[in-house]
C-alpha cells in the first residue's frame, strides 16, 4: 500500500501544482507552467486532464506561448474532441490577426487537428488564408487544403479549395508555388478521378520559372511534378532538360537525383543524338559527387546509380575508380560498389578492376571475399579477351589454400568452363588437388560437374568419382544429383572402366536415398541406360546452352517504372 501511494501521489501532486500555475494571475508563471506541461507531454506523461486550463492560455499576444498551447492542442485533440470546440473561436480570431505568423500558425494548427467537428469551422478561415496578402500565410494554407482533402474530399471540392490551389501554381511567390504543387501532387495520388493535378504546357512553364527561386524541398516537389510531364516533341524535351540541368550542381543529393530523374524520363523523347550524348556527360560528375557523402547517402546513391547504369550503359564509363572500395566502407556500400564495378567493366578497364578484385579477395570479411571471387568469374564470362587473365587470377587465389577462397574459385571456374568449353582444360589437375579441402555443397557439386564433363580427358576420373562415393549417402541433395549425372557421363565416355561404379551409384540412389529428386533421376538414368544407351548419350551428353552474365536484371517495363521513381524510397 505504501508503495502504491509513493508511485501515484507525486504525479497527482505535479498536475495539481501545474493546475494552480496555469490559472495564476502572473503571465510568467502561466508560461512556465505551459512549458512544463509540454515537457511532460514530450516524455509521455498524461497531462490531458489539464486540457481546459491550457486552452484558456491561448488568448495571448505572446507568440511563443501561443505556439506551445497549439502544440498541446494538436496532441490531445483526438482524445478530447468535445473540448477542442472551446478553442475554435480563438483559432478563427487568430486567422484575422495582424501578425502573419499568427495567422499562419492558426490555420496550420486547425489543419493538423484531425477531428471532424472542427472541419465546419475550418472552411471560412481557410478560404481567407488562401487569398491572404502575405505569401507565408498562403503557402501554409496550401498545405492545409491537402489535409482537409485527406479527411473530406467532397468538402474540399464543394468549397472550391481545389480550384484555388490550382490557381496558386501561378502565384508570384515561388514558395507558394512549391507548396501548392506538393499539396496537389499528394491529392492527385489519392484522387479517384486523377484530374486534380495534370501538368500541361502552361503549368510546366510556371514550374520551370519558380524552380530557381525555391528552397531545396520546393525544388524536389517541382522536379517530381515535371517528371510526370509528357513533352509535345523532341525540341520541347531538350528545352526542359536545359532548364533543369543547373539543378545537377545543387548541394542536396535529393535535388540532384530528382533532376537526373527528369532528364532520364525526358531522354525517351529526345531524337538528337549529340544532345543526348551531352546530357550523359553532364550527369556523370554529380553522380560521382554523391559518393563523397555519408555512408547511408552513398548507399542510396549507389542503388540509384546501379539502376541508371542498367538503363544507360554509356554513363560513368571513365569513372570506375570512384567505385573502388575503401577499407572503412560499411559492408552494404562495398556490395553495391562491387555490383557497379562489374556493370562498368570493359576491355579498357579490366586490368584495373581485376587487380582491385584480387586485392579484395585477401580481406577479412568472408562474405565480401566470396562476392569478389564471384565478380572475377563474372568479368571472365562478360569479356572474352580477359578470360585468360581472370583464370590466372583465380588460380593464384586457389594457390593461397584459404579454404573459402578455394571453394568459391572452383564454383566460378565451373561457369567459365561452361562459357569456354575445351579452352582451359589444363587447369583441371590443379583443381583436383583441392578435392579433400571441399566441404561446401556448391563447391563439391562444381568439381564433380567438371570431372563428369571432362571424364574422357581425366585419366583417373573413375578414382575421383570413387572418392566422392564414400560419403554419397551423407551428402547434400545438390551433390548427390551432380554425382549421379557425373557417374553416368563417365560410364557413357568410358564404359569399360566404370560399369561397376555406375551400377553401385544407381542402386544406392534408388534403394537407400529418401530424396525424391535424386531417386527419380536415378530411375530415369537406369531406364535410359538399360533400354537405349544412344538415347542416354543424346540426353546426358547433349550440347549445353551458352552461359552469360546478365547485367540487366529486370524487364523493360519494370525498368521504366523504376526510372520514374529515382530518388524516392522505392
Amino acid at each position: 500500500m505504501t508503495l502504491i501511494l509513493a508511485v501515484v501521489y507525486p504525479a497527482a501532486g505535479e498536475n495539481a501544482e501545474l493546475l494552480v500555475d496555469l490559472n495564476s494571475e502572473y503571465r510568467d508563471r502561466r508560461k512556465d507552467a505551459v512549458k512544463r506541461v509540454i515537457a511532460n507531454m514530450t516524455v509521455g506523461k498524461d497531462v490531458s486532464s489539464l486540457f481546459p486550463h491550457v486552452v484558456k492560455n491561448m488568448q495571448t499576444e505572446d507568440l511563443e506561448m501561443k505556439k506551445l498551447v497549439y502544440l498541446y492542442l494538436m496532441n490531445y485533440a483526438k482524445s478530447n474532441p468535445d473540448l477542442v470546440i472551446l478553442a475554435v473561436n480563438t483559432f478563427v480570431k487568430d486567422t484575422d490577426h495582424v501578425n502573419p505568423l499568427i495567422r499562419a500558425l492558426a490555420i496550420r494548427t486547425m489543419g493538423c487537428i484531425r477531428v471532424d467537428k472542427i472541419l465546419d469551422h475550418l472552411c471560412e478561415p481557410l478560404r481567407k488564408c488562401l487569398k491572404d496578402d502575405d505569401p507565408y500565410v498562403r503557402k501554409t494554407a496550401a498545405l492545409c487544403v491537402a489535409k482537409l482533402w485527406d479527411l473530406d474530399q467532397e468538402r474540399a471540392v464543394e468549397n472550391g479549395f481545389v480550384t484555388v490551389l490550382q490557381e496558386l501554381v501561378s502565384d508570384s511567390n515561388p514558395m507558394v508555388v512549391a507548396n501548392a504543387v506538393t499539396a496537389l501532387a499528394e491529392m492527385q495520388e489519392s484522387s479517384t478521378t486523377k484530374d486534380v493535378f495534370v501538368v500541361n504546357v502552361a503549368i510546366m512553364n510556371k514550374l520551370l520559372a519558380a524552380l530557381n527561386e525555391c528552397t531545396e524541398w520546393g525544388q524536389i516537389a517541382i522536379l517530381t511534378s515535371l517528371a510526370e510531364y509528357k513533352p509535345l516533341d523532341s525540341k520541347e524535351a531538350e528545352n526542359i532538360c536545359e532548364r533543369v540541368t543547373p539543378r545537377l550542381q545543387h548541394a542536396n543529393g535529393s535535388v540532384v537525383l530528382s533532376a537526373i530523374r527528369v532528364i532520364l524520363v525526358l531522354m525517351r523523347y529526345i531524337k538528337n543524338p549529340d544532345f543526348d550524348k551531352n546530357l550523359i556527360k553532364k550527369m556523370s560528375p554529380p553522380l560521382v559527387t554523391l559518393l563523397a557523402s555519408a555512408p547511408e547517402v552513398q548507399y542510396v546513391s549507389l542503388r540509384n546509380i546501379n539502376l541508371i547504369l542498367q538503363k544507360r550503359h554509356d554513363i560513368l564509363q571513365n569513372d570506375v575508380r570512384v567505385f573502388f572500395c575503401k577499407y572503412n566502407d560499411p559492408p552494404y556500400v562495398k556490395r553495391e560498389k562491387l555490383e557497379i564495378m562489374i556493370k562498368l567493366c570493359n576491355d579498357k578497364n579490366i586490368e584495373q578492376i581485376l587487380s582491385e578484385l584480387k586485392e579484395y579477395a585477401s580481406e577479412v570479411d568472408v562474405d565480401f571475399v566470396r562476392k569478389s571471387v564471384r565478380a572475377i568469374g563474372r568479368c571472365a564470362i562478360m569479356i572474352d579477351e580477359a578470360s585468360e587473365r581472370c583464370v590466372n587470377v583465380l588460380l593464384d587465389l586457389i594457390n593461397t589454400k584459404i579454404n573459402y577462397v578455394v571453394q568459391e574459385a572452383i564454383v566460378v571456374i565451373k561457369d567459365i568452363f561452361r562459357k569456354y568449353p575445351k579452352r582451359y582444360e589444363a587447369i583441371i589437375p590443379t583443381l583436383c588437388q583441392n578435392l579433400d579441402s571441399l566441404d561446401e555443397p556448391e563447391a563439391k557439386g562444381s568439381l564433380i560437374w567438371i570431372v563428369g564433363e571432362y571424364a574422357d580427358r581425366i585419366d583417373n576420373a573413375d578414382e575421383l568419382i570413387e572418392n566422392f562415393m564414400e560419403t554419397f549417402l551423407e551428402e547434400n541433395a545438390q551433390v548427390q544429383l551432380q554425382l549421379l549425372t557425373a557417374t553416368v557421363k563417365l560410364f557413357l565416355k568410358k564404359p569399360a572402366q566404370s560399369q561397376e561404379i555406375v551400377h553401385r551409384v544407381l542402386q544406392t540412389a534408388t534403394q537407400d536415398i529418401d530424396n525424391a529428386d535424386t531417386r527419380d533421376r536415378a530411375y530415369v538414368y537406369w531406364r535410359l541406360l538399360s533400354t537405349d544407351p544412344q538415347a542416354a548419350k543424346a540426353v546426358v551428353l547433349s550440347e549445353k546452352p551458352p552461359i552469360s552474365v546478365e547485367t540487366r536484371t529486370m524487364s523493360a517495363g519494370l525498368m521504366d517504372e523504376l526510372i520514374n521513381n529515382i530518388s524516392t524510397l522505392a
